[in-house]
């Protein structure tokens, strides 16, 4: 079993280097929080092409905010200058270590097993997970206790919550130490125990859930659906949102919440989803989900 700082856990103070695994949205926004909480920041991706795109995204967001007021240029500058790319996973060494890769199970076990290896067992190995329990993916690693979850939501840089998930073998003391860290990335953390679906994400199955299956029943249209939606208070309605998170993503979510509850059937996924993804309309990402966004 590894031992961490002498027999000692380490402080929030000495959390000096964050990795961020994954240049793809969640991590961009994740990345964007830790540099402009002053941490020193470092992005990798298996793709290159994905790592070199990812960095230009995370400037466009920051400069957006300085147009939009609500960063200043010199904080900007400052956060670009705290981020830097590694094309290699043996050179990823850093204090706290959060992957924000695909929503896969045997992915995660791999990458952290990796990254175990890379650190000698010293790093804090985070998953941005939206529904795998996190005892499943710390499951392969030789010290389980140093795993913990960080579920940001997207986007990462401008909300607030984080989801601070203790797996069945995660140090008390980690628990603690996450929360303070998500304090100082300006969030509000909030402790949650192992479980498919976590929280958000399982209350909000049936959003998705539901506006699909009156879908399915032809009972209305979708954007009959967001407008109705949007017109009780919601800020996107389900069929928005589902763009907007891209279709394959939500599409993993609900089908991890799905089996993790024994295939219940108020989980169900949808063949309307399902065939959207395999015609490639994944969303905003991909220019045209439920919405077209080729001429926007």
């Amino acid at each position: 079993m590894y031992v961490n700082l002498s027999d000692r856990f380490m402080k929030l103070s000495e959390i000096s280097k964050v990795g961020i695994v994954g240049a793809g949205t969640m991590g961009q926004g994740i990345a964007i929080s830790c540099a402009l909480a002053n941490f020193e920041t470092i992005l990798f991706d298996v793709n290159r092409d994905a790592l070199t795109a990812g960095l230009n995204q995370i400037q466009k967001s920051l400069e957006q905010s300085v147009n939009k007021g609500k960063l200043s240029q010199q904080d900007c500058d400052r956060a670009l200058t705290r981020i830097s790319l590694v094309e290699n996973i043996s050179a990823l060494h850093a204090n706290l270590i959060i992957e924000a890769v695909v929503e896969n199970l045997k992915v995660k076990q791999t990458l952290f097993a990796q990254l175990e290896k890379v650190n000698d067992g010293k790093a804090i190995l985070a998953t941005n997970t939206s529904s795998i329990p996190v005892t499943q993916i710390a499951a392969s690693l030789q010290n389980p206790s140093q795993c913990i979850g960080l579920h940001f939501f997207n986007p990462a840089h401008l909300m607030k919550l984080v989801e601070v998930i203790s797996g069945s073998q995660t140090n008390p003391e980690l628990i603690l130490l996450m929360k303070d860290f998500a304090k100082a990335l300006g969030k509000t953390p909030v402790e949650v125990k192992d479980s498919p679906g976590f929280i958000v994400n399982r209350v909000a199955r049936h959003f998705y859930v539901e506006s699909l299956k009156v879908l399915e029943d032809k009972v209305t249209s979708f954007d009959a659906i967001d407008n109705l939606m949007r017109s009780a208070g919601f800020r996107m309605g389900p069929f928005e949102l589902m763009d907007l998170i891209g279709m394959d993503v939500n599409y993993a979510v609900t089908t991890s919440v799905y089996e993790g509850f024994d295939k219940a059937h108020k989980f169900k996924p949808s063949d309307i989803q399902y065939q959207k993804i395999k015609e490639g309309n994944l969303g905003k990402k991909s220019g045209k989900g439920f919405y077209d966004y080729s001429k926007k």
